[in-house]
């Protein structure tokens, strides 16, 4: 059996599309439980799910008081019954192979974690809503993060969205840690990959993630994001729970405050901040230039995209780093 659990809060925007897309998939109905597990929503979240779940038999609804995602997952794969276990989000649809494919790819090649390139889309199309989408796909916005630049061939990767675990991995690698609001998916496979485990991701499918529409969400989010890679490692104690590209934002806005703070004290070194920012937004300029014309983007959007993307990322790890000493006390 393979058991799907989906943690959920407020989500009546995708839940609908979620749940279809599951419904669609070519996995058999009679080896298949799907556990909803939802954070006390307080929209219509609940109540569409609850029409599925008198529907469907294999469609299930579980509290989850707690809210964040590690405990939502760890109440899932206790409530479930499935040898194989497949974490997926609200926020995605998922080709109607997905299942099929990874639970095929998660036996053939013996691993302990198999996902696929997640793609990146937005439910309301306009000039804005595009540009957000293409440069939460390219490198330049992304880094070099696999499952979303995309693939040709299967191969093994430090990390993946959305993926498919044998049951057994929880009982030798332990569960999601229920300290970590984000990166929770992230830790567990740098825990995998330490314990000597294999992560794949392989080609032949694909999820696609509905994406924040807005600058102010695709702030909140990315400052979320960016604030809980200095967390993780702070309560991981490992600095290999993260990749070199989670880091990459926070770097780029120390080389502007950490001179222009010297720089009160000798002023030429405000030169190095001044050379940094030139140097990136040239940068940015050039690849969002490129875009526009490729791909017939508006060049404004995306390069706001990219500085609302990098800016907010690394402004959250620099709070991040800044509430370290308050939680030591």
């Amino acid at each position: 059996m393979l058991s799907v659990i989906c943690p959920i809060y407020n989500e009546e925007r995708y839940i609908a599309g979620c749940i279809e897309s599951i419904l669609a998939q070519d996995f058999p109905k009679t080896e298949l439980e799907v556990l909803f597990v939802d954070g006390m929503s307080t929209d219509r979240t609940r109540e569409i799910v609850d029409i599925y779940t008198k529907r469907y038999p294999f469609i299930h609804l579980i509290d989850n008081p707690e809210r964040i995602v590690p405990f939502a997952m760890n109440r899932g794969i206790a409530a479930s019954k499935g040898k194989v276990v497949m974490r997926l989000d609200a926020h995605a649809t998922y080709e109607s192979n997905y299942f099929s494919n990874l639970v095929a790819a998660l036996k053939r090649l013996g691993a302990d974690n198999v996902g696929s390139v997640c793609k990146t889309d937005v439910l309301n199309k306009t000039p804005k809503t595009l540009a957000i989408r293409e440069v939460l796909s390219n490198k330049f916005g992304v880094g070099n993060s696999t499952f979303r630049t995309g693939i040709d061939h299967e191969m093994q990767v430090d990390t993946v969205p959305f993926g498919c675990l044998r049951r057994d991995v929880f009982e030798k690698y332990g569960l999601y840690d229920v300290r970590l609001v984000r990166n929770q998916d992230i830790e567990l496979n740098k825990r995998i990959q330490r314990g000597g485990g294999k992560i794949y991701i392989v080609p032949g499918t694909s999820c696609t993630y509905l994406a924040r529409e807005t600058y102010a969400k695709l702030a909140r989010n990315n400052y979320g994001n960016g604030m809980w890679n200095m967390l993780t490692v702070y309560y991981t104690r490992q600095l290999k729970s993260l990749s070199l590209r989670h880091f990459v934002p926070l770097i780029f806005l120390l080389s502007l405050t950490l001179p222009l703070i010297a720089a009160l004290f000798w002023w030429p070194l405000a030169m190095v901040a001044l050379l940094s920012l030139v140097m990136y937004v040239g940068v940015i300029g050039l690849v969002s230039f490129r875009l526009a014309v490729q791909k017939h983007l508006d060049f404004g959007y995306l390069l706001l995209s990219f500085m609302t993307l990098h800016l907010s990322y690394g402004w959250g790890s620099l709070c991040g780093l800044a509430k370290l000493p308050f939680l030591r006390r």
